[in-house]
Protein backbone atom coordinates (compact mmCIF):
# COMPACT_ATOMS: atom_id res chain seq x y z
CA UNK A 1 0.00 0.00 0.00
CA UNK A 2 1.68 3.64 -1.20
CA UNK A 3 0.77 5.84 0.96
CA UNK A 4 2.71 8.92 1.73
CA UNK A 5 3.81 10.21 4.99
CA UNK A 6 1.91 13.51 5.86
CA UNK A 7 3.07 16.23 8.25
CA UNK A 8 -0.15 16.49 9.86
CA UNK A 9 0.81 19.59 12.32
CA UNK A 10 -2.38 20.46 14.03
CA UNK A 11 -3.30 16.86 14.80
CA UNK A 12 0.66 15.81 15.73
CA UNK A 13 0.90 19.70 18.43
CA UNK A 14 -2.67 18.63 19.90
CA UNK A 15 -1.64 15.34 21.04
CA UNK A 16 -0.87 15.52 24.80
CA UNK A 17 3.19 15.52 25.70
CA UNK A 18 4.42 15.92 21.81
CA UNK A 19 5.48 19.43 22.43
CA UNK A 20 6.87 19.41 25.55
CA UNK A 21 8.87 16.77 24.73
CA UNK A 22 10.19 18.63 21.53
CA UNK A 23 10.86 21.49 23.42
CA UNK A 24 12.85 19.44 25.75
CA UNK A 25 14.93 18.06 22.69
CA UNK A 26 15.25 21.37 21.04
CA UNK A 27 16.93 22.76 23.86
CA UNK A 28 19.27 20.06 24.52
CA UNK A 29 20.60 20.73 21.30
CA UNK A 30 20.39 24.44 20.77
CA UNK A 31 22.70 23.83 23.84
CA UNK A 32 24.60 21.03 22.73
CA UNK A 33 25.61 22.90 19.79
CA UNK A 34 26.83 26.27 21.35
CA UNK A 35 28.74 23.50 23.78
CA UNK A 36 30.35 22.19 20.92
CA UNK A 37 31.29 24.89 18.84
CA UNK A 38 32.78 27.04 22.12
CA UNK A 39 34.62 23.96 23.22
CA UNK A 40 36.17 23.30 19.89
CA UNK A 41 37.27 26.97 19.61
CA UNK A 42 38.50 27.29 23.11
CA UNK A 43 40.48 23.74 22.75
CA UNK A 44 42.12 25.26 19.45
CA UNK A 45 43.65 28.52 20.26
CA UNK A 46 44.83 26.64 23.52
CA UNK A 47 46.30 23.97 22.12
CA UNK A 48 46.36 24.73 18.32
CA UNK A 49 46.45 20.59 17.58
CA UNK A 50 43.32 19.54 15.57
CA UNK A 51 43.51 16.00 17.20
CA UNK A 52 42.28 17.99 20.63
CA UNK A 53 39.38 19.29 18.89
CA UNK A 54 38.43 15.84 17.66
CA UNK A 55 39.26 14.24 20.80
CA UNK A 56 36.62 16.65 22.73
CA UNK A 57 33.76 15.83 20.17
CA UNK A 58 34.89 12.26 20.51
CA UNK A 59 34.33 12.40 24.51
CA UNK A 60 30.67 13.88 23.53
CA UNK A 61 30.11 11.06 22.18
CA UNK A 62 31.66 8.18 23.26
CA UNK A 63 28.99 7.33 26.02
CA UNK A 64 26.96 6.11 23.77
CA UNK A 65 28.76 3.17 22.75
CA UNK A 66 29.59 2.37 26.70
CA UNK A 67 26.17 3.09 28.00
CA UNK A 68 23.42 3.34 24.93
CA UNK A 69 22.49 -0.44 25.17
CA UNK A 70 21.92 -0.31 28.91
CA UNK A 71 20.33 2.96 29.06
CA UNK A 72 18.18 1.26 26.15
CA UNK A 73 17.32 -2.09 28.35
CA UNK A 74 16.73 0.08 31.60
CA UNK A 75 14.47 1.99 29.57
CA UNK A 76 12.07 -1.06 29.41
CA UNK A 77 12.12 -1.15 33.17
CA UNK A 78 12.16 2.44 34.47
CA UNK A 79 9.54 6.00 34.45
CA UNK A 80 11.40 7.00 31.38
CA UNK A 81 9.90 10.80 32.39
CA UNK A 82 12.04 10.70 35.89
CA UNK A 83 15.16 9.55 34.15
CA UNK A 84 14.33 12.77 31.21
CA UNK A 85 14.14 14.83 34.72
CA UNK A 86 17.61 13.19 35.74
CA UNK A 87 19.31 13.80 32.38
CA UNK A 88 18.67 17.47 32.37
CA UNK A 89 19.66 17.97 35.76
CA UNK A 90 22.81 16.41 35.80
CA UNK A 91 23.83 18.78 32.40
CA UNK A 92 22.59 21.74 34.47
CA UNK A 93 24.86 20.91 36.85
CA UNK A 94 27.91 20.05 34.55
CA UNK A 95 27.42 23.96 32.95
CA UNK A 96 27.03 24.93 35.76
CA UNK A 97 30.21 23.82 36.95
CA UNK A 98 32.06 25.61 33.84
CA UNK A 99 30.21 28.71 33.71
CA UNK A 100 31.89 29.44 37.22
CA UNK A 101 35.31 28.13 36.35
CA UNK A 102 34.95 30.31 33.17
CA UNK A 103 34.19 32.82 35.43
CA UNK A 104 37.17 32.77 37.34
CA UNK A 105 39.14 32.18 34.59
CA UNK A 106 40.08 28.68 35.79
CA UNK A 107 39.07 26.96 33.02
CA UNK A 108 41.37 24.25 31.27
CA UNK A 109 41.24 22.12 28.18
CA UNK A 110 40.73 18.99 30.43
CA UNK A 111 37.56 20.35 32.15
CA UNK A 112 35.92 20.57 28.87
CA UNK A 113 37.10 16.95 28.49
CA UNK A 114 35.46 15.69 31.85
CA UNK A 115 31.82 17.91 30.72
CA UNK A 116 31.84 16.17 27.11
CA UNK A 117 31.72 12.78 28.62
CA UNK A 118 29.24 13.47 31.38
CA UNK A 119 26.70 15.90 29.38
CA UNK A 120 27.27 13.12 26.29
CA UNK A 121 25.69 10.63 28.73
CA UNK A 122 22.63 12.60 28.43
CA UNK A 123 22.66 12.15 24.33
CA UNK A 124 23.12 8.80 24.57
CA UNK A 125 19.75 8.72 26.44
CA UNK A 126 18.00 10.78 23.72
CA UNK A 127 16.84 7.65 21.57
CA UNK A 128 15.97 5.04 24.00
CA UNK A 129 14.54 7.78 26.66
CA UNK A 130 12.96 11.26 24.81
CA UNK A 131 12.11 9.70 21.44
CA UNK A 132 10.81 6.40 23.02
CA UNK A 133 8.64 8.81 25.20
CA UNK A 134 7.63 10.85 21.63
CA UNK A 135 7.08 7.25 19.69
CA UNK A 136 4.50 5.74 23.05
CA UNK A 137 2.99 9.49 22.87
CA UNK A 138 2.31 9.93 18.95
CA UNK A 139 1.81 6.01 17.92
CA UNK A 140 3.59 3.55 15.44
CA UNK A 141 1.62 5.15 12.58
CA UNK A 142 2.57 9.14 13.42
CA UNK A 143 6.44 7.85 14.40
CA UNK A 144 8.06 9.21 11.18
CA UNK A 145 5.99 12.57 11.08
CA UNK A 146 6.96 12.83 14.89
CA UNK A 147 10.87 12.26 14.15
CA UNK A 148 10.81 14.39 11.44
CA UNK A 149 9.76 17.55 13.33
CA UNK A 150 12.09 16.21 15.99
CA UNK A 151 15.22 16.36 13.67
CA UNK A 152 13.98 19.55 12.16
CA UNK A 153 14.02 20.98 15.60
CA UNK A 154 17.54 19.70 15.82
CA UNK A 155 18.86 21.52 12.48
CA UNK A 156 16.92 24.70 13.16
CA UNK A 157 19.14 24.43 16.58
CA UNK A 158 22.14 23.94 14.47
CA UNK A 159 21.22 27.64 13.16
CA UNK A 160 20.40 29.10 16.10
CA UNK A 161 23.35 27.68 18.29
CA UNK A 162 26.12 28.15 16.47
CA UNK A 163 25.21 31.65 15.80
CA UNK A 164 24.64 32.23 19.32
CA UNK A 165 27.78 30.73 20.48
CA UNK A 166 30.26 32.84 18.04
CA UNK A 167 28.12 35.74 18.84
CA UNK A 168 28.28 34.99 22.80
CA UNK A 169 32.41 34.33 22.15
CA UNK A 170 32.78 37.44 20.43
CA UNK A 171 31.12 40.07 22.28
CA UNK A 172 31.12 38.34 26.25
CA UNK A 173 33.98 35.42 25.85
CA UNK A 174 33.56 31.82 26.69
CA UNK A 175 31.68 32.20 30.33
CA UNK A 176 28.65 33.89 29.03
CA UNK A 177 28.20 30.97 26.87
CA UNK A 178 28.07 28.35 30.26
CA UNK A 179 25.54 30.70 31.71
CA UNK A 180 23.46 30.70 28.68
CA UNK A 181 23.19 27.03 28.84
CA UNK A 182 22.32 27.10 31.85
CA UNK A 183 19.34 29.39 31.95
CA UNK A 184 18.27 27.11 28.89
CA UNK A 185 18.15 23.73 30.89
CA UNK A 186 16.57 25.41 33.45
CA UNK A 187 13.80 26.39 31.14
CA UNK A 188 14.27 22.82 30.07
CA UNK A 189 14.09 21.05 33.37
CA UNK A 190 10.65 23.16 34.31
CA UNK A 191 8.68 21.71 31.17
CA UNK A 192 10.16 18.25 31.14
CA UNK A 193 8.76 18.41 35.15
CA UNK A 194 5.50 18.62 33.57
CA UNK A 195 4.96 16.44 31.28
CA UNK A 196 1.81 14.93 31.63
CA UNK A 197 -0.30 13.35 34.80
CA UNK A 198 0.69 9.95 33.03
CA UNK A 199 4.31 8.63 32.96
CA UNK A 200 5.13 7.07 29.83
CA UNK A 201 6.75 3.72 30.35
CA UNK A 202 6.53 0.25 28.19
CA UNK A 203 3.79 -2.58 28.52
CA UNK A 204 6.07 -5.21 28.35
CA UNK A 205 8.82 -5.53 30.44
CA UNK A 206 11.82 -8.17 30.41
CA UNK A 207 12.34 -10.31 32.95
CA UNK A 208 15.65 -8.61 34.37
CA UNK A 209 17.98 -6.00 33.48
CA UNK A 210 20.60 -8.50 31.67
CA UNK A 211 17.96 -10.56 30.13
CA UNK A 212 16.67 -8.01 28.30
CA UNK A 213 19.49 -7.00 26.98
CA UNK A 214 20.22 -10.07 25.48
CA UNK A 215 16.99 -10.88 23.96
CA UNK A 216 16.96 -7.53 22.13
CA UNK A 217 20.62 -8.58 21.05
CA UNK A 218 19.63 -12.21 20.44
CA UNK A 219 16.58 -10.91 17.86
CA UNK A 220 18.48 -8.62 16.53
CA UNK A 221 20.72 -11.35 14.70
CA UNK A 222 17.82 -13.03 12.56
CA UNK A 223 16.51 -9.54 11.37
CA UNK A 224 18.10 -8.35 8.53
CA UNK A 225 16.18 -5.11 8.14
CA UNK A 226 17.39 -3.45 11.15
CA UNK A 227 20.59 -5.04 10.77
CA UNK A 228 20.99 -3.13 7.88
CA UNK A 229 20.16 0.18 9.58
CA UNK A 230 22.58 -0.74 12.18
CA UNK A 231 25.38 -1.29 9.49
CA UNK A 232 25.04 1.99 7.87
CA UNK A 233 24.20 3.66 10.83
CA UNK A 234 27.74 2.75 12.22
CA UNK A 235 29.16 3.30 8.71
CA UNK A 236 27.94 6.68 9.01
CA UNK A 237 29.34 7.90 12.64
CA UNK A 238 32.72 6.51 11.92
CA UNK A 239 33.53 7.85 8.56
CA UNK A 240 31.15 10.70 8.12
CA UNK A 241 29.53 12.37 10.97
CA UNK A 242 33.43 13.25 12.80
CA UNK A 243 34.29 15.62 10.25
CA UNK A 244 32.43 18.44 12.10
CA UNK A 245 34.78 18.44 14.19
CA UNK A 246 36.83 19.66 11.46
CA UNK A 247 34.52 23.00 10.01
CA UNK A 248 35.76 25.27 12.89
CA UNK A 249 40.03 24.68 12.65
CA UNK A 250 39.14 24.33 8.15
CA UNK A 251 37.15 27.78 8.81
CA UNK A 252 39.91 29.27 11.07
CA UNK A 253 42.85 28.16 9.29
CA UNK A 254 42.13 28.27 5.85
CA UNK A 255 39.18 30.78 5.57
CA UNK A 256 40.62 33.07 8.25
CA UNK A 257 37.47 33.64 10.34
CA UNK A 258 36.59 34.86 13.56
CA UNK A 259 34.72 33.13 16.19
CA UNK A 260 31.44 35.29 14.98
CA UNK A 261 32.03 34.03 11.39
CA UNK A 262 32.92 30.28 11.93
CA UNK A 263 29.52 30.34 13.92
CA UNK A 264 27.42 31.60 10.65
CA UNK A 265 29.41 29.36 8.54
CA UNK A 266 28.93 26.53 10.32
CA UNK A 267 25.19 27.35 10.80
CA UNK A 268 24.64 26.82 6.88
CA UNK A 269 24.61 22.87 7.53
CA UNK A 270 21.76 23.47 10.00
CA UNK A 271 19.87 25.54 7.58
CA UNK A 272 20.08 22.53 5.27
CA UNK A 273 19.12 20.18 7.81
CA UNK A 274 15.76 22.41 8.86
CA UNK A 275 14.79 22.52 4.99
CA UNK A 276 15.55 18.54 4.49
CA UNK A 277 13.26 17.40 7.77
CA UNK A 278 10.35 19.91 6.08
CA UNK A 279 11.43 18.13 2.59
CA UNK A 280 11.38 14.48 3.85
CA UNK A 281 8.53 15.04 5.95
CA UNK A 282 6.21 15.79 3.45
CA UNK A 283 7.15 14.31 0.68
CA UNK A 284 8.90 10.66 1.43
CA UNK A 285 6.76 7.89 0.64
CA UNK A 286 6.85 4.81 3.73
CA UNK A 287 8.28 2.37 0.62
CA UNK A 288 10.86 4.93 -0.36
CA UNK A 289 12.10 4.89 3.80
CA UNK A 290 15.21 2.61 3.22
CA UNK A 291 16.37 3.59 -0.16
CA UNK A 292 16.29 7.80 1.27
CA UNK A 293 18.70 6.32 4.17
CA UNK A 294 20.92 4.63 1.93
CA UNK A 295 21.35 7.69 -0.61
CA UNK A 296 21.56 9.96 2.34
CA UNK A 297 24.30 8.42 4.18
CA UNK A 298 26.09 8.51 0.48
CA UNK A 299 25.41 11.99 -0.75
CA UNK A 300 26.70 13.34 2.66
CA UNK A 301 30.41 11.63 2.10
CA UNK A 302 29.95 13.60 -1.19
CA UNK A 303 29.36 16.56 0.61
CA UNK A 304 31.64 16.10 3.04
CA UNK A 305 34.58 15.90 -0.23
CA UNK A 306 32.90 18.95 -1.72
CA UNK A 307 33.47 20.95 1.83
CA UNK A 308 37.26 20.14 1.91
CA UNK A 309 38.25 21.11 -1.18
CA UNK A 310 36.24 24.13 -1.28
CA UNK A 311 38.23 26.91 -2.28
CA UNK A 312 36.72 30.14 0.09
CA UNK A 313 33.89 30.31 2.30
CA UNK A 314 31.06 30.75 0.55
CA UNK A 315 31.57 27.84 -1.70
CA UNK A 316 32.28 26.05 1.67
CA UNK A 317 28.39 26.96 2.63
CA UNK A 318 26.83 25.57 -0.24
CA UNK A 319 28.50 22.14 0.47
CA UNK A 320 27.83 22.41 4.10
CA UNK A 321 23.73 23.18 3.30
CA UNK A 322 23.80 20.09 1.09
CA UNK A 323 25.89 18.27 3.81
CA UNK A 324 22.40 19.28 6.06
CA UNK A 325 20.43 18.36 4.02
CA UNK A 326 21.51 15.10 3.04
CA UNK A 327 22.54 14.57 7.17
CA UNK A 328 18.76 14.68 7.83
CA UNK A 329 17.70 12.18 5.35
CA UNK A 330 19.70 9.48 7.79
CA UNK A 331 18.65 10.89 10.71
CA UNK A 332 15.01 11.05 10.00
CA UNK A 333 15.04 7.44 8.64
CA UNK A 334 17.44 6.04 11.04
CA UNK A 335 15.08 6.39 14.39
CA UNK A 336 12.12 6.04 12.30
CA UNK A 337 13.11 2.15 10.80
CA UNK A 338 14.21 0.70 13.95
CA UNK A 339 11.10 2.15 15.81
CA UNK A 340 8.48 1.20 13.02
CA UNK A 341 10.51 -2.90 12.29
CA UNK A 342 10.80 -3.75 16.04
CA UNK A 343 8.27 -5.13 18.04
CA UNK A 344 6.99 -3.67 20.77
CA UNK A 345 8.43 -4.95 23.70
CA UNK A 346 12.10 -4.69 21.72
CA UNK A 347 11.84 -1.03 21.05
CA UNK A 348 13.73 0.79 23.95
CA UNK A 349 16.40 -2.31 23.63
CA UNK A 350 16.74 -1.68 20.00
CA UNK A 351 16.91 2.01 20.56
CA UNK A 352 19.65 1.59 22.91
CA UNK A 353 21.86 -0.45 20.72
CA UNK A 354 20.98 2.12 18.18
CA UNK A 355 22.49 4.27 20.81
CA UNK A 356 25.51 2.31 20.48
CA UNK A 357 26.47 1.87 17.20
CA UNK A 358 25.69 6.02 16.92
CA UNK A 359 28.45 5.36 19.96
CA UNK A 360 30.86 4.10 17.48
CA UNK A 361 31.39 7.95 16.58
CA UNK A 362 34.74 8.18 18.51
CA UNK A 363 36.57 6.05 16.69
CA UNK A 364 35.83 8.39 13.73
CA UNK A 365 36.58 10.99 15.98
CA UNK A 366 40.04 9.36 16.66
CA UNK A 367 41.12 8.13 13.45
CA UNK A 368 40.69 11.66 12.00
CA UNK A 369 42.18 13.28 14.11
CA UNK A 370 45.62 11.25 13.55
CA UNK A 371 44.73 11.35 10.16
CA UNK A 372 44.72 15.72 10.38
CA UNK A 373 47.73 15.38 12.13
CA UNK A 374 49.55 13.53 9.81
CA UNK A 375 47.85 14.87 6.62
CA UNK A 376 46.21 18.20 6.75
CA UNK A 377 42.29 18.64 8.20
CA UNK A 378 41.75 18.90 4.73
CA UNK A 379 43.19 15.82 3.41
CA UNK A 380 42.07 14.06 6.23
CA UNK A 381 38.01 14.86 5.55
CA UNK A 382 38.89 13.89 2.14
CA UNK A 383 40.05 10.34 2.99
CA UNK A 384 37.63 10.01 5.47
CA UNK A 385 34.55 10.42 3.23
CA UNK A 386 36.18 8.01 0.55
CA UNK A 387 36.58 5.78 2.92
CA UNK A 388 32.94 5.92 3.77
CA UNK A 389 32.33 5.61 0.16
CA UNK A 390 34.16 2.31 0.39
CA UNK A 391 33.21 1.32 3.54
CA UNK A 392 29.86 1.56 2.05
CA UNK A 393 30.27 -0.28 -1.07
CA UNK A 394 31.77 -3.52 0.77
CA UNK A 395 28.95 -3.96 2.69
CA UNK A 396 26.10 -3.89 0.71
CA UNK A 397 24.95 -7.61 1.43
CA UNK A 398 23.65 -6.26 5.04
CA UNK A 399 21.94 -3.10 3.52
CA UNK A 400 20.70 -4.44 0.36
CA UNK A 401 17.38 -5.57 2.08
CA UNK A 402 16.79 -2.20 3.18
CA UNK A 403 16.89 -0.91 -0.28
CA UNK A 404 14.53 -3.66 -1.74
CA UNK A 405 12.07 -3.07 1.60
Amino acid sequence: MRTRLKLQLPELFSVPDFRPLLFVGFIAFVVRWIEMLAFALFAYQATHSAFVVAMLTMLRVLPMGLFGAFIGAAADKFALRSALILVIAVMMATTLVLAVLASVDALEVWHLAVASFVNGTGWAADNPVRRMMIGNTVGPQRMGSAIALDVGSSNASRVIGPLLGGALLASFGIASVFWFGLLLYGASLVVAWRIGAHDVTTHVRPASFFTGLRQGLRWLRGDRNVTGVFVVTVIFNIFGWPYTSMIPVISTDYFKLDPQGVGLLASTEGVGGLLGALVFASLARSEWYGRIYLGATAAYFAMMIGFAVAPDARIAAVFLLLSGLSGVGFSVMQATLVYRDSPVEMRGRLLGVLSVCIGTGPIGFMYLGFLADALTPRGATEALAAQGIAALFLTRRYWAAIARQ
